[in-house]
């Protein structure tokens, strides 16, 4: 049986290992408590596994289907019923303010939610995944119109929101966009031009869509310079919110894809629509980033939440399926007992930890940099959590995929037919390493951004941070040798580094033919380092309602020993196979050269 069960005491045990307790030890965050937080992280999993969960399947056979005489893209009921449960229960909002209706709790808490619906219903929860990128967006753009009217109705869920960015001719060069907004007499945009790959871009389950769409005005400067962000709704949006006629916004076809059918993925045309300016004029790309990084997040987040979902599978599988002998020969025997299948098991569990502890460390840090009261650490935690978010978007979906196909060798050939339904996570993790910015843009953004911009601030306090990691474990006896790789791919990720500071300049191109091998590496050493303060917590005690010492509990010791496990079989298979500094040094040139 294919059924999803949340994993809440894991979650709330990688949050505290990502740091949830010094965002919950802020004033910002003084109402809520680790008991809060195993609620939240209860009552959600009971709605993902009872009620989202079971509408998976029936999204992936039926899909969202589109009516070109109307427009109108229909999905199953399921998921209409599903959603409205979603909505009723308050989960929109969960981690916006209270003062716009949102529960107030912190983002890393939203994080392992978003996690608990991705693993129940990965195409559904795109949608609530991009309305809180809409959020934080105006929230920090939006005028005091968008504040009073369009953030409420966001949060609770009644309204939702959609990123428009990707034109026929402009896809990851958003400088190329030509949608052009022309101003009004009435101060609003008329907009006009087309839009692709837009999520969830038509569909019926809130009463408005709001888009918000990057454009051109007349007269704007050439490339991203020139570009600005407006805010279209599905249907006109009256003074106090009421809505109006049909605006210009018209879906003119669906994508067929190779998974997450149940999301719409949709071409609109703008004609004549009417937009409010959002920000600055020619201020668009500053704006967008707004709701683009979060939601780079949020895509690496997907992958954490089909590596579970495909974990769960697969060992319910290894447990149940008897096939061949083990060292008891008295008859067949369930498969979870061959060795080769435990490997496989062991990988899973693995890269599914250090993909969610990854994830949880940059929300962590996003909050921290909210809610710290220092201002120096403040900005020390931004800059953290700008590092790890490429991070955070690529490494989790690279290794969701090798986790996903993985479950389907377990399962052997009823892994490669539909009817098990793991073959449905291979399919719909594909896309995450290619949306929202492709890994090999996450890798060019990690070097020219995040560690050029400043000189390698960011990226040497964090391994200045690994390099503390390692000295606490050298002396321990079982973590002595995962102390030594770690620190052989820490001195190997200081030297990648101060190469790439030295010749950026000189010679860029060199330097972005290695930078997807070195954002390996630095996430290799980054999860290393997590895996192994995971495996030296005290948070394994797991329920919040136990002491922070409390190692004579016998769950609390089996989940220290698999940690410990976990993190020995990731420096032997993972960290010793890391990228080489050779590898990221060998330069466009030889790679032109193969391919030519």
């Amino acid at each position: 049986m294919d059924r999803y069960d949340a994993p809440v005491d894991d979650l709330l045990a990688a949050l505290r290992t990502a740091g949830l307790d010094d965002v919950l030890a802020t004033p910002r965050h003084a109402a809520t408590d680790l008991h809060d937080v195993h609620d939240v992280l209860t009552g959600f999993g009971k709605l993902a596994a009872d009620v989202i969960g079971p509408t998976d399947r029936v999204g992936d056979r039926e899909g969202a289907r589109f009516d070109p005489t109307t427009g109108e893209v229909h999905l199953p009921d399921e998921i209409t019923r599903a959603y409205q449960r979603f909505v009723e229960g308050g989960w929109p909002g969960i981690a916006a303010d209270v003062e716009l209706g949102g529960g107030g709790m912190p983002g890393a808490v939203g994080t392992a939610v978003h996690e608990v619906f991705g693993s129940a219903n990965l195409a559904l929860s795109l949608q609530p995944m991009l309305t809180r990128g809409a959020v934080e967006l105006l929230e920090r753009w939006g005028d005091e119109r968008h504040r009073s009217v369009v953030l409420p109705r966001l949060v609770d869920g009644t309204w939702s929101g959609t990123m428009n960015l990707t034109e026929p001719d402009a896809g990851s060069d958003l400088g190329a966009v030509r949608t052009m907004a022309t101003p009004r007499p009435d101060g609003t945009w008329s907009l006009n031009g087309t839009k692709i790959f837009i999520t969830w871009g038509e569909h019926s389950l809130n009463e408005n869509i709001v888009h918000l769409v990057l454009a051109r005005t007349p007269g704007a400067p050439e490339g991203t310079r020139g570009i600005s962000l407006f805010l279209v709704g599905k249907y006109l949006i009256g003074e106090q919110g009421a809505l109006g006629t049909h605006n210009g916004v018209h879906c003119r076809s669906i994508e067929h894809k190779l998974g997450i059918h149940a999301s719409p993925t949709c071409v609109l045309e703008f004609a004549d629509a009417v937009g409010e300016l959002v920000g600055p004029l020619h201020g668009g790309m500053p704006a967008m980033f707004s709701m683009m990084n979060p939601a780079r997040l949020a895509v690496g987040v997907q992958g954490v939440s089909v590596a579970e979902r495909a974990y769960q599978q697969a060992l319910r599988y290894a447990y149940e399926r008897r096939q061949g002998r083990s060292e008891d020969p008295s008859g067949p025997c369930a498969i979870v007992e061959h060795p080769d299948v435990q490997r496989m098991l062991l990988d899973m569990a693995v890269l599914r930890d250090g993909a969610r502890l990854l994830a949880f460390a940059t929300a962590v840090a996003g909050d921290l940099a909210i809610a710290h009261t220092d201002e120096a650490e403040r900005a020390r935690l931004q800059r953290r959590a700008d590092l790890l978010t490429p991070l955070a978007k690529a490494w989790p979906t690279d290794v969701s995929e090798r986790v996903a196909s993985t479950a389907v060798q377990i399962h052997g050939g009823m892994g490669f037919v539909e009817e098990t339904g793991v073959a449905q996570r291979f399919r719909d993790v594909r896309i995450a390493s290619i949306y929202e910015g492709t890994n090999g843009i996450q890798a060019i953004d990690l070097v020219g951004r995040k560690i050029v911009r400043d000189g390698g601030a960011a990226v040497y306090e964090l391994l200045a941070d690994v390099s503390a990691t390692v000295d606490a474990v050298a002396g321990d006896p079982e973590l002595h040798e995962v102390a030594t790789q770690l620190d052989g791919a820490l001195a190997a990720a200081r030297t990648a580094v101060d190469w790439v500071l030295d010749r950026f300049e000189t010679d860029r191109t060199s330097v972005l033919a290695g930078a997807t091998p070195l954002a390996e590496l630095l996430a290799l050493v980054t999860v290393g380092h997590l895996l192994v303060r995971h495996a030296l917590s005290a948070h394994l005690t797991h329920p919040a309602e136990r002491s922070a010492d409390d190692s004579g509990d016998p769950v609390a010791g089996a989940a220290r020993r698999r940690a410990v496990r976990r993190v020995q079989y990731f420096a032997t298979h993972h960290l010793q196979r890391r990228p080489s500094i050779a590898t990221i040094q060998a330069g466009a040139r030889s790679l032109r050269v193969g391919i030519d």
